[in-house]
């Protein structure tokens, strides 16, 4: 199959997940720019379309003006400072999002050399399902998995057993 084609495993985790609650046949705007993962989207036959690179706390237009019937929205809300905003202006009535979880043992991402490559947020599970319960958003499916690297040392180990990504299938009815 397809398993060790990907560059990751959370890219595997997140398709498997996408399958089990989105048809090819429907399609899809995913916040955030083309990426490796709205590659592999379109290669397994989604029709997909993303957003210009906008500011999505400002700018919500792209969600406004789509029909697609589904939004994905793949480790991006830990990247704007109030995703509160677009999740309610999202017309679409289905979600499928992921984010990383923050973890103890690590600070917050922040890039040393892109000053847009930062996580403003890192959610705890509770914290992530109670923005999606405020924002009208009702999470029907939910997966956690771990992001081990191959190093060693207390945080590689750590990482083996620590859940890193937390993805939702969530519905809103209008």
């Amino acid at each position: 199959m397809y398993k060790n084609t990907f560059p990751s495993k959370r890219f595997r985790h997140t398709l498997e997940f996408l399958q089990k609650h989105v048809n090819t046949d429907e399609t899809i705007l995913d916040l955030g720019v083309e990426n490796p993962f709205s590659k592999i989207m379109t290669s397994q036959g989604y029709r997909v379309q993303n957003t210009k690179g906008e500011d999505l706390d400002l700018d919500f237009s792209s969600v406004k003006n789509s029909n697609a019937t589904v939004i994905t929205a793949f480790e991006i809300f830990e990247h704007l400072l109030a995703p509160f905003n677009i999740l309610k202006e999202i017309e679409a009535n289905r979600l499928v999002a992921s984010i990383p979880l923050k973890l103890w043992f690590s600070p917050a991402y922040k890039s040393k050399t892109d000053p847009w490559d930062r996580h403003y947020h890192e959610f705890e599970t509770w914290q992530f399902d109670w923005l999606m319960e405020k924002s009208g958003w009702t999470i029907k499916d939910s997966a956690k998995w771990t992001n081990p690297v191959k190093k060693l040392g207390v945080r590689p180990l750590l990482r083996s057993f620590t859940p890193r990504y937390y993805i939702v299938y969530a519905v809103r009815e209008n």
